[in-house]
């Protein structure tokens, strides 16, 4: 049978021109910088904060630096201060941070110094939430407002792709997890041309952001677990059930999320909320310990670094007070994101796992473990995969957590996520 030329010819959009994509360069390379920058600028003064908070007022006044005193303390005193910056600052620190995700809104300029400091605060003060969704949002919105008036004929979006990619290079050290996401976002949208097109200026602000963040603070996420070789049958066995049992434990917390929300939302005043946050966080922190604060990216180094160091227990205790004290965070209204205490959550799972059947690998482990957590909190399955495998660095390691996603995404997908609407719905 003859097939005109019209149906053999295959059907793909037409690619764009060099010449086309070369003046985004420029400006992407620009924009990856300045929010690696704002990224790590943030993130050292939080730490000299931190140090001040957690080292040398205890010091001074003669109290443990991790005693339960000290961080109920800290903990509550925290919540007073981010609670004066949202109820005080122009903008009220952005909106509410159960309602925001890795998608940051555009935000006014005058939110932006509230946004700021509430989140160098929460860092600081030992809530268990990460930088990432402030931060973007930050950037996104000084991208926009300084990039349209450069280039009032750019679009918008454009903006804030660069700006969103950028944060996302400079948070993991890597442009690969920006693109991930990218092409996550754009799986469901018409793309014109061809899709490394629509990545190419993205890619190049993620490369930058990197760059930039990897020559000024060296961010690393290996774990330096013990080496992971040629996986078994096992091995298969152990990922599957460790990252199934990682993302049913985090749809239990993803379940609460507008329950506990609520409850907080009905004190209806920062001041009484956040206050009320670092009350409860402080409780969690007795119970748990110190490696139950902040955002876990230091503490998880700490739990890796001698998988045999402590019981079945305590890994579950750790693994259970964690993900309390990131379900409360997000609740109460400090500003943050949960990608990294959700990390330090399957990485205690992981190890758990192993404490209570030997024959469980660490590195399969805390790699099954992380990527469940992450698929039930995130619902990005791209970025899930990639912290999963790049916490343990091993090529032998990614058969296992593909195939691992397969049952775990079975168990979130079409269900809740950990966002609300602005109603206090959650977002499916």
């Amino acid at each position: 049978m003859v097939q005109d030329s019209a149906q053999q010819e295959p059907s793909a959009a037409p690619a764009s021109r060099a010449r086309d994509l070369l003046p985004s360069v420029v400006p992407a390379l620009i924009v990856g910088v300045a929010a690696s920058l704002l990224l790590v600028g943030v993130s050292l003064a939080a730490e000299q904060l931190q140090d001040a908070l957690w080292q040398d007022l205890p010091d001074a006044l003669g109290v443990g630096r991790y005693s339960v005193l000290w961080m109920f303390v800290m903990l509550v005193a925290t919540g007073i201060a981010v609670g004066l910056v949202v109820w005080k600052m122009p903008g009220h620190a952005g909106p509410d941070p159960a309602t925001t995700g890795l998608d940051a809104p555009v935000l006014p300029p005058a939110v932006l110094p509230g946004l700021l400091l509430a989140t160098a605060l929460m860092l600081a003060g030992g809530p268990s939430l990460g930088p990432e969704n402030p931060i973007i949002a930050v950037n996104v919105s000084l991208a926009v407002l300084l990039g349209t008036r450069a280039f009032p004929r750019a679009p918008e979006r454009g903006w804030v792709a660069l700006a969103e990619a950028a944060t996302i290079g400079a948070l993991f050290g890597t442009p690969v997890a920006a693109a991930l996401v990218i092409s996550e976002a754009l799986a469901g949208q018409r793309i014109k041309g061809q899709l490394w097109d629509s990545l190419f200026a993205p890619l190049a602000a993620a490369g930058a952001g990197a760059l930039t963040a990897s020559l000024v603070s060296q961010p690393s996420f290996d774990l330096h677990l013990p080496p992971f070789g040629r996986p078994g049958w096992a091995d298969l066995l152990s990922a599957l059930t460790v990252a199934s049992v990682g993302a049913l434990l985090g749809m239990c917390a993803v379940h609460a999320f507008p329950y506990v929300h609520g409850a907080f939302r009905r004190l209806r005043h920062p001041m009484l909320m956040l206050p009320a946050g670092g009350v409860v966080l402080g409780a969690l922190a007795a119970l748990g310990g110190h490696l139950t604060l902040f955002k876990g990216l230091n503490e998880i180094a700490e739990l890796a670094a001698d998988p045999e160091g402590w019981s079945a227990g305590e890994f579950a205790t750790l693994t259970v007070v964690k993900l309390a004290a990131l379900l409360v965070a997000a609740s109460c209204g400090f500003r943050g994101g949960r990608i990294f205490p959700a990390v330090f959550v399957g990485t205690a799972l992981g190890l758990c796992a192993h404490a209570l059947v030997p024959g469980v690998h660490p590195a399969v482990g805390v790699s099954a473990g992380v990527l469940g957590v992450l698929l039930a909190i995130t619902r990005q399955g791209w970025v899930s995969l990639f912290v999963a495998a790049v916490l343990v660095a091993s090529p032998g390691i990614l058969t296992l957590l593909c195939v691992a996603s397969l049952p775990a995404w079975l168990l979130v997908t079409g269900r809740p996520r950990m966002q609300l609407r602005t109603d206090g719905t959650p977002i499916r």
